[in-house]
């Protein structure tokens, strides 16, 4: 089985393809419970098989690193755009069409490294909500919706990963959100600028970096006040995404997520033996 291992902003991902569709989702949860375990395979955040989809350059089927199916993920949706663009999948790089469970994602190549994606559009906005005694937004992007609860903290919070670490463990279950949720920590650090860390729904951890969850962000902070342009800047762990979105009469759409994209390695896995190239990381810095 031929492999890619990519991240977005420090978002793994294992990406194999299925053109034929001979995988079930059964066999696609197991897989990914095994590629992405660091002790069975390369390791990573999620996978995402590569699948032919009818009006699109390509189709993005998406599990967790925990074998839960996801709805799309906006980093990998980065990566996959590059891969698809440097695999001849792609008709223009300028103009990629992915299809995800959560709707039809369009990329765009800005250079070599750097990738746009066209979150989707919001289907649920409750900026409101109460859960486990905290106040946070909700935000679904697409439909079915990938679901974010969003919390403001101070600075102080990031002090104490541990801590912060409970409570997106504690607010990711709560019965607030009917399909659970991915949960952002966001503080403004400046003009158009936040820092945030996202817990994520299916890793059951913090990860480097979140797209999605930089979408929900953004359009939580642009609907509330928080943010006076449509233009936001966040610093995640593993690096900065950018945002740009649109304010409408009913909420936001036209969400751009922008930023970098890696090759980490590229290999064939044959019952547990691995055979990897180089990294596009290494050939730059070699």
């Amino acid at each position: 089985m031929r492999y890619t291992k990519m991240h977005g902003a420090g978002n793994s991902f294992v990406l194999i393809e299925d053109p034929r569709g001979e995988h079930r989702g059964e066999d696609l949860s197991v897989l990914a419970l095994r590629l992405c375990d660091k002790k069975s395979g390369p390791g990573a955040d999620g996978l995402i098989v590569v699948t032919r989809a009818e009006g699109a350059d390509m189709g993005m089927l998406f599990y967790n690193s925990d074998g839960s199916a996801g709805e799309m993920c906006g980093n990998g949706a980065r990566c996959l755009a590059r891969y698809g663009v440097e695999h001849g999948l792609v008709r223009d790089a300028e103009d990629i069409r992915i299809l995800a469970p959560a709707g039809e994602v369009r990329a765009r190549r800005i250079t070599q490294e750097l990738y746009e994606v066209r979150l989707n559009d919001p289907s649920v906005i409750d900026l409101d909500r109460m859960a486990e005694g905290e106040r946070c937004s909700y935000v679904e992007l697409g439909e079915p919706g990938i679901p974010h609860a969003v919390v403001e903290v101070g600075a102080d919070a990031f002090s104490d990963p541990d801590a912060l670490r409970e409570r997106g463990r504690r607010l990711r279950r709560s019965p607030a959100f009917p399909k659970g949720a991915n949960v952002s920590f966001a503080c403004p650090i400046g003009e158009g600028r936040v820092r945030a860390i996202t817990f994520e729904r299916g890793v059951e951890d913090f990860t480097l970096a979140c797209g999605t969850g930089c979408g929900a962000i953004a359009v939580s902070f642009l609907l509330s006040g928080r943010i006076g342009g449509e233009r936001l800047a966040i610093e995640m762990p593993g690096g900065e995404l950018s945002v740009s979105l649109r304010r409408t009469e009913n909420g936001a759409r036209d969400i751009l997520l922008t930023g970098p994209t890696a090759v980490v390695e590229e290999g064939i896995r044959t019952r547990g033996v691995k055979k990897t190239d180089q990294s596009d990381e290494r050939r730059m810095t070699t």
